[in-house]
């Protein structure tokens, strides 16, 4: 699947809810179900900065494709963060360099964030898209 179509898929998703509570609720129902960073990647080093809660994120490449892993210490940025993993992990770097971020507004995310919320989403966006950076410069050298 693209990264186009899984974010189609989320923006169908969401369109299925009647109010921005429910969507909340799918958001943190999103966060229980990524796969959790591994303990050892728990580190300062990982943790995003900008946003108001920690939010650890690590990326690995396999195959020519980034794996991403990312944990949080709250629920609604934990389910934030599971929506971009399922975006973006299993592409390749140029995938995630190339990707839109549109559906984030085409579900009203931003706008139903508080301003602090809103910014660690986009710090959240920028550093899986450093790591793609970094990966793709490794594989064209």
């Amino acid at each position: 699947m693209t990264i186009k179509e899984i974010q189609e898929e989320i923006v169908d998703e969401f369109l299925m809810f009647d109010d921005w509570m429910e969507r909340y609720e799918y958001i943190i129902e999103l966060g229980k179900s990524i796969p959790l960073i591994d303990e050892k990647y728990r580190t300062e080093d990982n943790i995003i900065k900008g946003c108001q809660s920690k939010v650890w994120l690590y990326a690995e490449l396999k195959d020519n494709k980034i794996i991403y892993t990312a944990d949080s210490d709250a629920i609604l940025t934990k389910g934030i963060i599971a929506i971009l993993l399922r975006v973006f992990s299993n592409h390749t770097p140029q995938e995630i360099l190339d990707a839109d971020t549109s559906f984030i507004d085409d579900i009203g995310l931003k706008e139903h964030l508080s301003p602090t919320r809103a910014n660690g989403l986009v710090s959240m966006i920028k550093q899986l898209k450093l790591y793609a950076i970094a990966y793709q410069s490794k594989l064209t050298q």
